[in-house]
């Protein structure tokens, strides 16, 4: 199977900083296969045949708290489940000059479509769409100020999530794609 592990809040303002590298070699002494980074803000492509998905946080946490001395939440999303956001964005959606597209995704204790209901959302401004095991959401650039999804710091809600733009979501859906032989 192959996965992508999302690390919350890692290279963050000086915080809890990692080498990709090390990274790397903590996953394959912790064996995931296969093992590929993109960019510093902890997306990790791998695969793995033993184990089953819902095992794989608690190995890679603690692999990463072992090797590298960093207590850090890992949330992992199969290439079905990451095809399965690529397939809800909206084809216009983007992370540019003009346009801020994230997807928030959530640990399961948020994974609900409740979760809508704990931000504050303004539909005159912004575009919010749930799925299951993520929210994506877009606004234009010149109305972020006034987004009610920008405030989503230091809520209860944010502590649950892990945000990757929509440019950085399809460059992992494309490196899962080329990394999965069975597309080939």
């Amino acid at each position: 199977m192959i996965y992508v592990a999302l690390l919350r809040g890692i290279n963050v303002g000086g915080n809890n900083k990692i080498d990709m590298k090390e990274l790397k070699v903590s996953f394959e002494n912790a064996g995931m296969h296969d093992v590929a980074t993109y960019i510093n803000s902890g997306n990790i492509i791998f695969s793995n045949e033993i184990r089953e998905q819902n095992e794989l946080p608690d190995i890679l946490e603690a692999a990463i708290l072992q090797d590298l001395d960093l207590d850090i939440r890992v949330l992992i999303r199969s290439f079905e489940e990451i095809e399965a956001v690529i397939d809800h964005l909206l084809d216009n959606w983007r992370n540019d000059k003009e346009m801020k597209s994230d997807v928030l995704f959530l640990w399961k204790e948020i994974d609900n479509r409740s979760v809508l209901d704990e931000l504050k959302i303004r539909p005159d401004i912004e575009q919010v769409i749930y799925i299951p095991g993520a929210v994506l959401w877009s606004v234009d650039r010149k109305d972020l100020s006034k987004s009610g999804m920008s405030k989503i710091v230091g809520t209860k809600v944010y502590k649950k999530v892990t945000i990757r733009n929509v440019n950085t979501v399809r460059k992992i859906y494309a490196l899962m794609q080329s990394a999965n032989p069975a597309l080939e």
